[in-house]
């Protein structure tokens, strides 16, 4: 296969409710998964994946498929209940199969949380070396009792911001090179430069409030929307031109963090 053909479509709504097939190929999506996966996660020979993420979702296909396979690592696949047949059965899986590396969302963290830490201190979670939260921002609250409490203050918390049509994180902490900030995806990825606007397109310098863009491409950025090329180019690249716009809104603090 050729390095631009196509690899999968996915479809997703976004905010508007009518799906829309994001369309990755072989070449750049191979690459961002892969080196994503490798550095985000500290990646090493040996290391035991486990996602929460459902299959269906981009966070799976990049880091629970693709990326974590084209690394080599050995990954555990759940189905079913995280809160069956308790509330202790995800740091059973952990135990069991001396998972490493954790990813999950605030979602599932959130619901955990309310349980108690009871459930998660009956077992040893010691093969944990770095969590990981994406889907959507994450309270502070949860970070917290994610590093406290789950990772006991010794995994570091990887927060990292995406979208299917990134292909891969955007910004993100590195576990033990990026000072951790709860509620906060920090920093961008190497080689990602993003800004944020304004409503009338006016880049804001230094700590500011506004629209969250892209200005420039990665490997990993969708090539189109299935069929419909006028649709992917009016979707992103029409509102701000010059800039992918991710449609999204963004808070950068006084440490450049986003």
């Amino acid at each position: 296969m050729e390095a631009e053909d196509p690899l999968f479509i996915m479809y997703t709504s976004g905010s508007t409710g009518k799906p829309k097939g994001i369309v990755h190929t072989i070449g750049g999506y191979l690459l961002y998964s892969y080196i994503t996966f490798k550095y985000l996660f500290n990646y090493t020979d040996g290391d035991v994946f486990f996602s929460t993420a459902d299959l269906g979702w981009m966070a799976a296909h990049t880091f629970t498929v693709y990326g974590s396979l084209a690394n080599g690592c050995s990954i555990v696949l759940f189905e079913g209940t995280p809160t069956h047949p308790n509330p202790g059965h995800i740091w059973h899986i952990i135990d069991k199969w001396r998972v490493n590396i954790f990813n999950t969302a605030p979602t599932l963290i959130r619901s955990l949380m309310k349980f108690g830490d009871q459930y998660v201190k009956q077992y040893s979670r010691q093969t944990l070396k770095v969590l990981g939260t994406a889907g959507e921002p994450i309270n502070p609250e949860a970070w917290l009792w994610f590093w406290e409490v789950v990772g006991d203050r010794r995994c570091p918390v990887v927060d990292n911001y995406w979208q299917t049509e990134t292909g891969g994180p955007m910004l993100t902490c590195l576990p033990g090179a990026t000072p951790m900030k709860p509620g906060s995806a920090t920093l961008p990825f190497f080689g990602v430069i993003p800004a944020i606007l304004d409503s009338e397109g006016r880049e804001l310098e230094g700590p500011a409030v506004g629209q969250l863009v892209m200005k420039n491409p990665w490997p990993g950025i969708a090539r189109t929307i299935d069929g419909k090329h006028q649709l992917y180019e009016m979707t992103y690249f029409h509102k701000f031109r010059g800039y992918y716009c991710t449609g999204d809104g963004v808070q950068r603090d006084a440490d450049g963090y986003y």
